[in-house]
């Protein structure tokens, strides 16, 4: 494909009001249209990033007990549900309800938030 033609194809892209799928400017965009994988590796990245930044913070402060677990869960669930029900406006049951958006990438990032957390808190304080 020559300079010409990719110039060409951006600029569709941009007539046409949407961008690439792969743009991070798509999830501000909420009249962009998402397909099932799109959106399930959005909400699945996304949530990893909040086990991470959890998982560090629960660590570097001495935080313990199963509190803090139901509170991983709760912020989490509660940003996976913001980013697709206030954000990008999707209607959750062209994806199967609430159920599937808001368990997409949850055991993966509990187990990434269980080891960012023992990690940190072991390494910190010990």
């Amino acid at each position: 494909m020559s300079i010409k033609e990719k110039k060409s194809t951006k600029l569709k892209q941009h007539l046409n009001g949407h961008l690439s799928p792969f743009k991070f400017a798509k999830l501000l965009d909420p009249e962009a249209d998402w397909d099932k994988d799109q959106l399930g590796d959005i909400l699945h990245w996304i949530r990893q990033i909040v086990a991470l930044v959890c998982g560090l913070l629960w660590g570097a402060f001495p935080l313990v007990g199963g509190i803090w677990i139901v509170a991983f869960l709760l912020i989490s669930s509660g940003i996976i549900y913001g980013c697709y029900a206030i954000i990008l406006k999707v209607d959750e049951e062209e994806f199967g309800g609430h159920g599937p958006l808001l368990q997409e990438g949850l055991f993966a990032s509990f187990t990434l938030f269980l080891l960012a957390w023992t990690l940190v808190y072991s390494l910190a304080h010990f």
